[in-house]
């Protein structure tokens, strides 16, 4: 990892997520996770992302000004989004890498075709609570397995009818609670090195300068301009993992 092509990789991943987080208000994650998985592989861009992910995340976690109000709503999800992340990490050391990175692509695919659509669940107010134990523990376990944060959540939070910005801190939050499981469960499978934990940290640069770029867009391209391009290189980006993990097990 300390080759000088592997460093300018992942600068400029890091740039590039932070340019997206910095324009729609959420993604650095997903394009970080999908660009250092084609790029490195699977176990090294998930400890990549942890703290440049974690650090951002805390910030949007607690900004929002409702965070009491969200977590005693969101507990339940949110503590079972966490503890499954143990579950699905178990599998970074049982099962081919290569199908894991099959899996990210899914993921990465089935999110961008249903966000270019606009579809969003309906959720009876009385399930919510046994509707978030379910999806939070599914969520925490694809995050273990592949190190996405993003499904099934995002559409649980969607389907409560939250406000954008609740909406956005609720978000910060799971992502937050997430991140750090995921880095627990690598550091007791030991897939974190002082290396990459070095150039994650290093990475925050190149994320917020990346964020402050991106808010500067927002005046070049109206953010659903940016979001509709945004999940159809996701598309893209994720159709290719399931080619390349296609080839790697053939």
């Amino acid at each position: 990892m300390n080759e000088p092509y592997s460093l300018i990789i992942v600068f400029f991943t890091f740039l590039l997520g932070g340019i997206v987080k910095g324009a729609v208000g959420l993604g650095m994650a997903t394009v970080t996770l999908a660009i250092l998985a084609v790029a490195l592989d699977l176990q090294s861009a998930m400890a990549l992302l942890l703290i440049p992910t974690f650090a951002t995340n805390v910030w949007q976690a607690l900004i929002g000004g409702k965070f009491r109000e969200l977590l005693s709503r969101l507990w339940p999800f949110l503590l079972m989004a966490g503890v499954f992340v143990w579950l699905g990490g178990q599998a970074l050391v049982s099962v081919n890498l290569s199908l894991l990175s099959a899996l990210l692509g899914c993921i990465l695919v089935f999110y961008a075709v249903v966000s270019l659509f606009g579809f969003r669940i309906v959720l009876d107010p009385s399930s919510e609570t046994r509707m978030g134990l379910l999806i939070g523990s599914i969520n925490g376990i694809l995050t273990g397995m592949t190190g996405s944060l993003i499904f099934p959540g995002i559409m649980y939070l969607q389907a409560l009818g939250l406000t954008k910005n609740l909406l956005v801190q609720a978000m910060g939050m799971l992502f937050t609670v997430s991140t750090a499981a995921l880095a627990v469960i690598l550091g007791s499978n030991r897939l974190l090195s002082m290396d990459l934990g070095l150039i994650s940290m290093a990475g925050l640069v190149p994320a917020i300068i990346g964020m402050v770029i991106g808010q500067s867009i927002r005046n070049l391209l109206s953010e659903q301009q940016f979001r509709r391009i945004f999940f159809i290189a996701l598309l893209i980006l994720g159709a290719y993992i399931i080619f390349g993990a296609a080839r790697e097990l053939s």
